[in-house]
Parts: structure tokens; sequence; C-alpha cells
């Protein structure tokens, strides 16, 4: 959560102001590695080093990206699965919101928690803390009954939102931002690719045994374990660092009253609202269509489920495609008139995917979709960090952070409840407006140029 102008902060670091936001400053003191003391800056003066940039943290930033494959992998595996636990548990589709209410709640407390977390914990206890939430709720799916198996997206969610809005900040704070921002965005759609092929190659294969589809949670488990594990040993350095130690640590009694001040100047800010929406209508419009897909293809195109299963890993691969192709184009033609370009590409092939009833031309349309939505969210952090004053971008991209997945919460949960009555053919008008939404809210906002 800080602006593409941190790339350049190891040879201008920035002044102990106690305006700055203090998980700002700690993500940009873990972003640059020591330097001895024969060519390393002054840190009083920001004196320039007359040697290169320092190499580039790649084991913090691998293990960044790896939470976010583990975050995919988690919200991709449960399109697939929803026709499973419809039967299992005797439930409507109605019941479906359940789930994604309890996402929204997660990502809503992360939201409120994390300004005042930020400002008393270090970047490592942070991290930890998401990924422990996260193994507790993996822990728990495999077996929990109805109530509790539904709670577990509730801490799921609320351990993604700490790791993922904190390993984003960190990223952002690193030389060539853009192209790492892309890499661990990249991952997340990996993981997307990946989870729809495990939990439908599970769930066929287990159809037969009661609960079978639950094996699925064993998959997600062992990941999880293992990014605890991951991020336990790349950010040790600040797990264990106790405040005392901080250079921070004598401005404790203020850290509260900051926290306060950042909050009220963000909710005056136009520009956090219009991208806020932004990702509100597209996060919505993906988590929308990816959720209710593969119940749209059987019951209203009647496709086989074992086969339309797989039709979210073509979305996925277009993502990890785009995210890793379109990175430089989008950096470099501007990132204003590209998005906008993106957005009436995917509105085309939305309707292509409406109003064609083939099931191969629809998964066709549905996988270039996912091409183009590939650049969305780490060009919107860029443009957003450019946009939001200094002083508030650490608060201000959690914020945008969380009503993201409020729209990737909300909107699925609506076409669930509108589809007990109507259908789910309700899906694909639901879905073109949030992408027309979306286009809207970025032709809105003021055009930056990041290329410094």
């Amino acid at each position: 959560m800080s602006s593409t102008k941190t790339v350049t902060v190891t040879v201008d670091p920035p002044q102990s102001s106690s305006s700055a936001p203090i998980e700002l400053e700690t993500i940009i003191q873990e972003a640059q590695p020591r330097q001895s003391s024969s060519n390393a800056a002054d840190p009083e003066t920001g004196g320039e080093t007359s040697e290169s940039q320092p190499p580039l943290p790649i084991f913090k930033i691998l293990v960044s990206g790896y939470s976010f494959f583990c975050a995919g992998l988690d919200s991709a595996t449960l399109g697939p699965l929803v026709p499973h636990i419809l039967d299992a548990f005797s439930i409507g589709t109605g019941h479906i919101a359940i789930i994604y209410a309890a996402i929204f709640a997660g990502w809503l407390l992360a939201a409120l928690t994390n300004p005042f977390l930020a400002a008393h914990l270090h970047l490592g206890k942070l991290l930890f803390i998401g990924a422990i939430f996260q193994v507790f709720a993996q822990c728990l799916r495999p077996w929990a009954p109805y109530s509790l198996f539904f709670s577990t997206f509730f801490f799921q969610a609320l351990g993604m939102a700490f790791q993922d809005t904190h390993s984003n900040t960190y990223v952002s704070a690193v030389r060539d931002s853009h192209r790492w921002l892309s890499f661990i965005h990249a991952m997340y759609a990996l993981g997307g690719l990946v989870g729809p092929l495990i939990s439908t190659a599970i769930a066929t294969a287990e159809e037969d045994r009661e609960g079978g589809w639950r094996t699925v949670y064993y998959v997600t488990l062992g990941t999880s374990a293992l990014n605890l594990i991951a991020v336990a040993l790349a950010f040790r350095d600040t797990l264990f660092l106790m405040k005392s130690q901080s250079a921070e640590a004598q401005r404790e009694e203020r850290r509260n009253k900051e926290a306060l001040e950042e909050v009220g100047q963000l909710l005056k800010l136009k520009n956090v609202w219009l991208m806020s929406a932004f990702y509100f209508f597209q996060s919505g419009a993906w988590s929308t269509s990816g959720g209710w897909v593969v119940e749209y293809l059987t019951q209203h195109r009647h496709g086989k489920l074992s086969q339309v299963g797989y039709v979210p890993t073509g979305f996925w691969a277009g993502v990890v495609l785009g995210r890793t192709l379109l990175a430089e184009p989008t950096f470099r033609f501007g990132e204003q008139r590209m998005i906008l370009l993106y957005s009436c590409a995917t509105l085309v092939l939305q309707l292509l995917f409406w109003l064609l009833p083939n099931l191969v031309a629809s998964a066709t349309a549905y996988a270039l979709m996912g091409f183009f939505f590939g650049p969305y969210f780490a060009t919107g952090m860029r443009v957003s960090a450019k946009i939001i004053p200094r002083k508030v971008q650490s608060t201000g991209l959690g914020l945008i952070f969380v009503l993201a997945q409020a729209g990737a919460a909300i909107f699925p949960s609506f076409t669930g409840l509108i589809a007990t009555s109507a259908g789910v053919q309700v899906l694909q008008p639901i879905v073109t407006a949030l992408i027309v939404g979306g286009g809207v809210c970025w032709w809105l906002l003021p055009n930056v140029t990041l290329k410094e």
C-alpha cells in the first residue's frame, strides 16, 4: 500500500516524520536490504549511494506470491463444489449467500482492525497471524457440520485479508514494483487456475463416497500449512522483533489517534471512493461469474457436471496469461486507456457468452474474459497509490482491498438469492451490469502517468 514512487526509495529514504504512516515506513524498511556502511545511504540525510541499488528481497517476494497463490486456490475451489455442497447439505442456492456473507464479514473485520494492528505490530507478525487464521479454517473444513463449515469462510477471509493486504504493500515498496505486483497477482490467478482442476477431479472421483468432495480441503490444508512455514522463515526478522527494539516505540502513545485521523481524512477523498467502486463492481463481476458459472452451465445449458466443472480453469488460465503478458503493454501505453480498452473487450465477450447457446463458444469467450480481466488488480493498485495522498495510502489501499472483497461477496450472494426464485439464468444480466459499472467508474478517475 504504497506508491510506485517507493521504487526509488533506496536512494531517497523517507524522513522520520511522525506524520508518515507507521505501516508504510515499516514496509519500506523491510523492502530495503541493509548495505555495508561503506556505501549505504545516510538514513538521516537521505544521501544517495555510490553503488547500484541493493538486491531485491527475492525470497520474501516469492513467499508473498505464494500467499496469493493459496488465496487464489481457495477462492477458485468453491465454484465447482457448489453443486456438491447443495446436495450434501440439502440446501437451495439462496443458502450459498451465507458463505459469501461470511467472506465479506471477514474482510470487513480486517478493514476495521487493520489500521490499529498495523500501527502496533511489525510486518512479520501481521503476515503470520493471517497465515494462522487460514490454517485454522482449513483444519475445520474436512469434517465440519453445516453451520461450522460455513463459518470457516469467515476465518479464511480474515486471514487472507491480513496476509494479502500487507504482502501487497510490501511488494509495492520494492523497485520495479509494477513487474513484481503483476507477478504476485499472477500467482493468485495461477491458484485460481489450479483450484477448479483439483476440486473437480477430486469431487468427481469421490462422488460415490458420501462427503467425498471434502477431500479437496486436505489439499488446501497442506498448501496453507506450507504458507505458514514459508512466512515464518521469510519474515523471521520482524516476526520476533519487539517494540522496544523499534525506532517507532517512542510514538506508541500517538498511534491510535493517528490511525483514527487517517481514516477520517481518507473518507473525504473522492478518488478513493471511485477506485473502491471500480473494484467493487469488477470483483463482483468475476466472483459472481466464477461462483455460479458451473451451476449455470449445468442447469441452464444442460452441460455435464464432470465436464463443465473445468470451465473456470479456462477463465483462470486467461487471467494468468493476462497478468503475465499484458503487464508491460498496460504500463507503457497508459493505464487509463488500456483498462478502458480491456473493459470494452470484456463486455463484448460477456455478451457473446450470454447470447451464444454453445458450450464450446461460451467456454472460449469465458477464457478470453479472464485474459482481459488479468491486469485489472495490479494496475488499479498502482494507480491507487498515485492518486491517494502518501499519508493515508496504507489505510486507503486497505479500504480499497476490503471493498473489492465486499463486491466479491455481496454480488454472488445477491445472485444466489434471486436465483432461488428466478433461476440461475439471472447470472448473465447481473455480470453484464457489473462490468459496465466498473468501466464507468474507471473512466471517471483522473488520468495519471506512472512512467517515472
